[in-house]
């Protein structure tokens, strides 16, 4: 593939990147003092409209059964990931949970390519490598006490965001916006589900709520710019792009709320941050 022909598919993933890293430093910040489950299902339903409208208005073609189905369930897997991720970023260590998620839900899509396409080369395994001990460090206590709050639960968005990459790639050549509406109705339904099972829920207050809001439309225009950097070049480099999107939560975090990171977990961070682009290269 010609650099002029990676070009596209690399803007669509860079600019996802963007939006999934704000997206999340919104939606994180808006949970630490509401409900993160309410948090979230408020951004998947403006996250669902959005698209709805776009759609709709671009008169875009309906998706086949197969491609939407594939859609719902890529969103009630990536819904549950992100509800889990938005309570753990309440924890309030940003910086930390962020990475984690985001080298567990770029390195399972690409274990899930070695059984399609062969074992990766020599840069891929490094990257494993270099990622179990970025994980290793963010994940060493400060002292006797425990693992940092948050981390397991980022773990489980890990999961869930690497079941997203994997089902919404199946979607294949369907409208990238209907797509990314089924996608965001089937987070919307998981989410809600979640929310009315609970026995009781936190405050939730209007700023929080508008945050919120506005993280799920940034949220699902990430997903829509993923869809379309997948359909124009290949899924392992539209993986390992947008999953940087950790960088732009861990600079919001550290600009605007002034978060500090202990030296051994900085290196964490940026062992972390390296690996996604090494992990999902053949």
């Amino acid at each position: 593939m010609s650099a002029s022909t990676q070009f596209v598919p690399a803007g669509f993933s860079l600019a996802a990147t963007l939006c999934w890293g704000t997206s999340d430093f919104l939606g994180g910040y808006a949970s630490r003092r509401s409900d993160a489950f309410v948090v979230t299902l408020l951004a998947h339903a403006s996250g669902f409209g959005l698209m709805a409208v776009l759609a709709v208005a671009n008169h875009a073609p309906f998706p086949a059964h197969a491609s939407e189905i594939w859609a719902l369930v890529a969103g009630a897997l990536g819904g549950t990931g992100l509800a889990l991720f938005y309570r753990a970023l309440s924890s309030g260590r940003m910086g930390l949970t962020a990475p984690v998620a985001a080298v567990l839900g770029a390195a399972i899509p690409t274990v899930f390519g070695i059984f399609l396409e062969g074992v990766p080369g020599a840069v891929a395994i490094a990257g494993f490598l270099l990622a179990g001990l970025g994980i290793w460090l963010i994940s060493r206590p400060e002292d006797t006490a425990g693992r940092p709050e948050g981390l397991g639960l980022a773990v489980l968005a890990g999961l869930g965001f690497a079941g997203f990459y994997i089902c919404i790639h199946r979607v294949g050549d369907s409208s990238a916006l209907w797509s990314a509406a089924h996608s965001r109705f089937g987070s919307l339904v998981m989410v809600a589900a979640m929310v009315l099972l609970r026995r009781k829920a936190s405050p939730l207050r209007r700023r929080d709520a508008l945050l919120g809001l506005i993280a799920g439309c940034l949220d699902s225009t990430g997903t829509l710019l993923f869809i379309r950097a997948d359909q124009t070049g290949r899924l392992d480099s539209a993986v390992v792009l947008t999953s940087l999107y950790p960088a732009v939560t861990v600079l919001l975090a550290r600009w605007l709320l002034r978060e500090h990171f202990t030296r051994w977990k900085a290196v964490g961070i940026l062992a972390a941050l390296a690996a996604v682009p090494l992990i999902a290269l053949r």
